[in-house]
Protein backbone atom coordinates (compact mmCIF):
# COMPACT_ATOMS: atom_id res chain seq x y z
CA UNK A 1 0.00 0.00 0.00
CA UNK A 2 1.49 3.34 -0.84
CA UNK A 3 1.30 6.61 1.19
CA UNK A 4 2.64 9.89 -0.12
CA UNK A 5 5.91 11.03 1.59
CA UNK A 6 7.61 10.63 -1.77
CA UNK A 7 4.37 10.88 -3.76
CA UNK A 8 5.75 12.62 -7.16
CA UNK A 9 9.46 11.91 -6.38
CA UNK A 10 11.97 9.99 -8.85
CA UNK A 11 14.48 7.96 -7.10
CA UNK A 12 17.58 6.37 -8.45
CA UNK A 13 19.07 3.10 -6.24
CA UNK A 14 22.22 1.51 -7.50
CA UNK A 15 22.87 -2.00 -6.05
CA UNK A 16 18.91 -2.51 -5.96
CA UNK A 17 18.62 -5.70 -6.25
CA UNK A 18 19.38 -6.81 -3.34
CA UNK A 19 19.86 -6.31 0.14
CA UNK A 20 19.93 -2.47 1.05
CA UNK A 21 19.53 -1.18 -1.92
CA UNK A 22 16.92 -3.56 -2.63
CA UNK A 23 14.66 -2.48 0.55
CA UNK A 24 15.34 1.12 -0.01
CA UNK A 25 13.87 0.72 -3.45
CA UNK A 26 10.93 -1.25 -1.95
CA UNK A 27 10.28 1.76 0.55
CA UNK A 28 10.79 4.10 -1.49
CA UNK A 29 8.09 2.52 -4.04
CA UNK A 30 5.65 2.40 -1.18
CA UNK A 31 5.69 5.80 0.06
CA UNK A 32 4.87 6.85 -3.59
CA UNK A 33 7.87 7.45 -5.57
CA UNK A 34 8.96 6.33 -8.89
CA UNK A 35 12.11 4.53 -8.86
CA UNK A 36 14.90 4.24 -11.34
CA UNK A 37 16.94 0.63 -10.01
CA UNK A 38 20.42 0.02 -11.53
CA UNK A 39 22.36 -2.68 -11.31
CA UNK A 40 25.10 -4.18 -13.16
CA UNK A 41 22.98 -6.94 -14.52
CA UNK A 42 19.56 -6.20 -15.38
CA UNK A 43 17.93 -9.12 -14.86
CA UNK A 44 18.99 -9.14 -11.37
CA UNK A 45 16.68 -6.31 -10.32
CA UNK A 46 14.03 -7.95 -12.25
CA UNK A 47 12.01 -8.86 -9.02
CA UNK A 48 12.22 -6.01 -7.46
CA UNK A 49 11.03 -4.14 -10.68
CA UNK A 50 7.88 -6.67 -10.76
CA UNK A 51 7.60 -6.23 -7.02
CA UNK A 52 7.01 -2.21 -7.33
CA UNK A 53 4.77 -2.69 -10.00
CA UNK A 54 2.58 -5.36 -8.15
CA UNK A 55 1.38 -3.05 -5.42
CA UNK A 56 1.15 -0.01 -8.49
CA UNK A 57 4.29 1.47 -7.99
CA UNK A 58 6.39 2.44 -11.23
CA UNK A 59 10.07 1.41 -11.69
CA UNK A 60 12.35 0.84 -14.40
CA UNK A 61 15.61 -0.66 -15.01
CA UNK A 62 18.80 0.76 -16.25
CA UNK A 63 22.19 -1.58 -16.32
CA UNK A 64 25.32 -0.45 -15.67
CA UNK A 65 28.46 -1.22 -13.84
CA UNK A 66 29.02 1.75 -11.39
CA UNK A 67 33.13 1.50 -12.22
CA UNK A 68 32.25 2.65 -16.02
CA UNK A 69 31.71 6.78 -16.54
CA UNK A 70 29.89 6.27 -19.85
CA UNK A 71 27.38 2.96 -18.38
CA UNK A 72 26.73 5.23 -15.47
CA UNK A 73 26.21 8.57 -16.74
CA UNK A 74 23.76 6.71 -19.55
CA UNK A 75 21.97 4.95 -16.31
CA UNK A 76 20.99 7.77 -14.99
CA UNK A 77 20.10 9.56 -18.28
CA UNK A 78 17.73 6.84 -19.24
CA UNK A 79 15.75 6.74 -15.78
CA UNK A 80 15.72 11.11 -15.97
CA UNK A 81 14.25 10.57 -19.96
CA UNK A 82 11.80 8.12 -18.60
CA UNK A 83 10.24 9.61 -15.60
CA UNK A 84 11.01 13.39 -16.56
CA UNK A 85 13.09 14.17 -13.28
CA UNK A 86 15.00 13.44 -10.92
CA UNK A 87 14.81 14.25 -7.00
CA UNK A 88 16.29 11.59 -5.05
CA UNK A 89 19.67 9.25 -5.29
CA UNK A 90 20.88 6.65 -2.98
CA UNK A 91 24.14 5.65 -3.59
CA UNK A 92 24.29 2.50 -2.31
CA UNK A 93 26.16 -0.14 -4.90
CA UNK A 94 29.35 -1.80 -3.53
CA UNK A 95 31.44 -4.92 -2.55
CA UNK A 96 33.64 -5.73 0.38
CA UNK A 97 36.09 -7.35 -2.10
CA UNK A 98 39.26 -9.41 -1.17
CA UNK A 99 39.40 -9.71 2.61
CA UNK A 100 43.44 -10.07 3.01
CA UNK A 101 46.54 -8.53 4.66
CA UNK A 102 48.15 -5.77 3.27
CA UNK A 103 51.26 -7.27 1.88
CA UNK A 104 49.11 -10.35 -0.12
CA UNK A 105 46.34 -7.86 -1.65
CA UNK A 106 47.50 -7.22 -5.31
CA UNK A 107 47.48 -3.73 -6.49
CA UNK A 108 44.13 -4.95 -9.02
CA UNK A 109 42.09 -6.44 -6.16
CA UNK A 110 42.64 -3.06 -4.11
CA UNK A 111 41.35 -0.84 -7.24
CA UNK A 112 38.41 -3.59 -7.34
CA UNK A 113 36.97 -2.23 -4.46
CA UNK A 114 38.30 1.28 -4.54
CA UNK A 115 36.81 1.73 -8.01
CA UNK A 116 33.44 0.03 -7.16
CA UNK A 117 32.98 1.83 -3.70
CA UNK A 118 34.37 5.25 -4.19
CA UNK A 119 34.24 5.86 -7.70
CA UNK A 120 31.07 4.04 -8.55
CA UNK A 121 29.85 6.62 -5.94
CA UNK A 122 31.32 9.55 -7.37
CA UNK A 123 30.49 9.05 -10.69
CA UNK A 124 26.85 8.19 -9.59
CA UNK A 125 27.31 11.80 -7.51
CA UNK A 126 28.53 13.60 -10.72
CA UNK A 127 26.60 12.52 -13.48
CA UNK A 128 23.29 13.00 -11.02
CA UNK A 129 23.74 16.59 -9.91
CA UNK A 130 23.10 18.30 -13.34
CA UNK A 131 19.43 16.84 -12.85
CA UNK A 132 19.09 17.56 -9.50
CA UNK A 133 20.22 20.81 -9.79
CA UNK A 134 17.07 21.92 -11.72
CA UNK A 135 14.83 21.73 -8.33
CA UNK A 136 17.04 20.74 -5.68
CA UNK A 137 17.03 17.19 -4.26
CA UNK A 138 18.90 14.86 -2.07
CA UNK A 139 21.72 12.28 -2.06
CA UNK A 140 22.25 9.25 0.19
CA UNK A 141 26.13 7.47 0.25
CA UNK A 142 25.69 4.01 2.17
CA UNK A 143 29.24 3.72 4.26
CA UNK A 144 30.07 1.77 6.84
CA UNK A 145 31.10 2.01 10.31
CA UNK A 146 34.67 0.00 8.85
CA UNK A 147 37.08 2.41 8.44
CA UNK A 148 35.15 5.25 10.44
CA UNK A 149 34.18 4.50 13.71
CA UNK A 150 35.63 0.57 13.72
CA UNK A 151 39.11 -0.39 12.41
CA UNK A 152 38.80 -4.15 13.91
CA UNK A 153 38.06 -6.07 10.75
CA UNK A 154 41.28 -7.36 10.08
CA UNK A 155 41.92 -8.13 6.44
CA UNK A 156 39.11 -5.29 5.27
CA UNK A 157 42.02 -2.53 4.32
CA UNK A 158 40.95 -1.76 0.60
CA UNK A 159 37.14 -1.77 1.90
CA UNK A 160 37.88 0.48 4.94
CA UNK A 161 39.94 3.01 3.11
CA UNK A 162 36.99 3.28 0.27
CA UNK A 163 34.14 3.82 2.97
CA UNK A 164 36.37 6.44 4.85
CA UNK A 165 37.19 8.34 1.37
CA UNK A 166 33.38 7.51 0.84
CA UNK A 167 32.25 9.81 4.18
CA UNK A 168 34.40 12.43 3.20
CA UNK A 169 33.15 12.73 -0.38
CA UNK A 170 29.88 13.15 0.94
CA UNK A 171 30.63 15.73 3.31
CA UNK A 172 32.48 17.50 0.55
CA UNK A 173 29.41 17.25 -1.71
CA UNK A 174 27.48 17.90 0.62
CA UNK A 175 29.03 21.70 1.38
CA UNK A 176 29.51 22.31 -2.24
CA UNK A 177 25.68 21.46 -3.36
CA UNK A 178 24.26 23.31 -1.11
CA UNK A 179 23.76 26.78 -3.05
CA UNK A 180 21.35 24.34 -5.54
CA UNK A 181 19.32 22.83 -2.24
CA UNK A 182 21.01 19.74 -2.69
CA UNK A 183 21.47 17.45 0.55
CA UNK A 184 23.84 14.89 1.01
CA UNK A 185 23.97 12.47 4.20
CA UNK A 186 25.79 9.17 4.55
CA UNK A 187 24.50 6.37 6.25
CA UNK A 188 26.53 3.32 8.22
CA UNK A 189 25.42 0.31 8.74
CA UNK A 190 27.06 -2.07 10.91
CA UNK A 191 26.15 -6.03 10.60
CA UNK A 192 23.18 -6.29 8.43
CA UNK A 193 21.67 -9.31 7.00
CA UNK A 194 22.15 -9.42 3.05
CA UNK A 195 24.08 -11.06 0.45
CA UNK A 196 27.24 -9.40 0.00
CA UNK A 197 28.93 -12.06 1.32
CA UNK A 198 29.12 -12.87 -2.63
CA UNK A 199 30.90 -10.25 -2.87
CA UNK A 200 33.20 -11.08 -0.33
CA UNK A 201 36.60 -12.58 -1.05
CA UNK A 202 38.35 -14.08 2.28
CA UNK A 203 41.72 -15.31 2.20
CA UNK A 204 41.67 -17.31 5.45
CA UNK A 205 45.00 -18.68 5.48
CA UNK A 206 46.25 -15.15 5.22
CA UNK A 207 44.64 -14.07 7.53
CA UNK A 208 45.98 -16.17 10.48
CA UNK A 209 49.08 -13.94 9.62
CA UNK A 210 47.57 -10.64 11.45
CA UNK A 211 45.06 -12.42 13.43
CA UNK A 212 44.10 -9.80 16.60
CA UNK A 213 44.68 -12.26 19.61
CA UNK A 214 41.38 -10.33 20.92
CA UNK A 215 38.13 -12.06 21.85
CA UNK A 216 35.32 -9.50 22.00
CA UNK A 217 32.05 -9.83 23.89
CA UNK A 218 29.58 -13.05 23.18
CA UNK A 219 26.99 -11.42 21.01
CA UNK A 220 28.31 -8.24 20.14
CA UNK A 221 25.08 -6.70 18.68
CA UNK A 222 23.69 -5.11 22.33
CA UNK A 223 20.80 -3.42 20.89
CA UNK A 224 18.88 -6.51 19.70
CA UNK A 225 21.76 -9.11 20.25
CA UNK A 226 21.69 -10.02 16.63
CA UNK A 227 22.53 -7.71 12.86
CA UNK A 228 20.16 -5.19 11.84
CA UNK A 229 17.72 -5.84 8.90
CA UNK A 230 17.88 -3.87 5.70
CA UNK A 231 14.58 -2.64 5.70
CA UNK A 232 15.70 -0.68 9.20
CA UNK A 233 18.65 0.86 6.79
CA UNK A 234 15.50 1.84 4.35
CA UNK A 235 13.79 3.00 6.96
CA UNK A 236 16.76 6.09 7.69
CA UNK A 237 17.57 6.74 4.13
CA UNK A 238 13.74 7.28 3.63
CA UNK A 239 14.00 9.69 6.64
CA UNK A 240 17.19 11.64 4.64
CA UNK A 241 15.95 12.06 1.44
CA UNK A 242 12.46 13.06 3.19
CA UNK A 243 10.96 16.54 3.95
CA UNK A 244 11.18 15.48 8.09
CA UNK A 245 14.98 16.07 7.30
CA UNK A 246 15.09 19.00 5.57
CA UNK A 247 17.61 20.85 7.75
CA UNK A 248 19.88 17.80 7.40
CA UNK A 249 22.87 17.59 5.43
CA UNK A 250 26.71 16.94 5.33
CA UNK A 251 25.59 14.00 7.91
CA UNK A 252 26.79 10.54 8.82
CA UNK A 253 24.36 8.62 10.79
CA UNK A 254 25.61 5.00 12.48
CA UNK A 255 22.72 2.08 12.33
CA UNK A 256 24.81 -0.40 14.40
CA UNK A 257 22.73 -1.30 17.32
CA UNK A 258 25.87 0.31 19.44
CA UNK A 259 28.12 -2.67 18.57
CA UNK A 260 30.81 -0.25 17.66
CA UNK A 261 30.66 1.31 21.43
CA UNK A 262 31.52 -1.81 22.87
Amino acid sequence: MQTSSLKNQVAIVTGASSGIGKATALKFAAEGAKVGLIDIKKEDAEHVKKKIIKHDGEAMIAEADIRDPEQVEQAIKSIVEHFGKLDIVFANAGINGKVTPIEDITPEEWDQTLETNLKGTFLTTKYAIPYLKKRGGSMVITSSINGTRKFSAIGMSAYSSSKAAQMAFGKMAALELTEYHIRVNIVCPGLIETNIGKNTFKEEENLEKVKIPVEYPEGDQPLEGKGGKPEQVADLVHFLVSDASAHITGTEVYIDGASTLL
